[in-house]
């Protein structure tokens, strides 16, 4: 393409036409493209969930991150630092925190709260809880349908992102759904749908 400039290598690491912002002194990082498009991505959340998630990060910067820091510090005090388990774990301790921290301050400001308590009805939408009866083993099962974030099978919360969740939003009390599974499909009556 005659008069086209090439791309700098800098911005090969961006999808093509190479559109990207052009640097404007070296505060212009090639990775600043992905940021804004994850910022854009938002994930729907319940309000609970949202709290539980800003809970844990005031408590890992407020609790865990000082007392791990305290760890090392006391560790590194006992001497020769290549034989000192202690010090290993707690450096361990301190990689899993800050990232986890990172993925909760990545994670919370892009959350869209869906209030669950204006939802009504006997259709199956985001914070629902389903419950839905096994048609080969008649077994019954109620699940919360929730963000991927806040999922937790003890509880019996699932992904909005997951197979059963996908199959049933949008179905109706009575309604059958057949859901694929790794031992081959599976066929579930919904029973009730409530959203309280």
């Amino acid at each position: 393409m005659a008069g086209a400039p090439e791309p700098h290598p800098r911005y090969l690491c961006l999808p093509p036409p190479y559109t990207s912002p052009q640097p404007t002194g070296w505060g212009w990082q090639a990775g600043d493209w992905l940021k804004e498009r994850r910022a854009v991505q938002k994930f729907p959340m319940t309000a609970v969930g949202l709290a539980k998630l800003e809970d844990e990060l005031r408590t890992l910067k407020s609790e865990e991150r000082p007392a791990v820091i305290r760890a090392i510090a006391e560790a590194r005090a006992h001497g020769d630092l290549s034989e000192n388990a202690e010090y290993h774990a707690a450096r361990e301790r301190q990689s899993f925190i800050e990232g986890r921290i990172g993925e909760l301050e990545g994670i919370i400001p892009s959350v869209e709260v869906i209030d669950v308590s204006k939802l009504s009805g006997n259709q199956v939408k985001f914070g629902a809880y389903v419950t839905v009866i096994d048609e080969e083993t008649e077994e019954e099962k109620t699940y919360r349908i929730v963000g991927q974030h806040e999922a937790d099978m003890k509880v019996n919360s699932i992904s909005i992102s997951s197979p059963l969740a996908r199959t049933l939003i949008g179905k109706k009390v009575g309604d059958s759904v057949e859901v694929p599974a790794p031992g081959g499909a599976r066929a579930y009556e919904i029973a009730a749908v409530r959203y309280n």
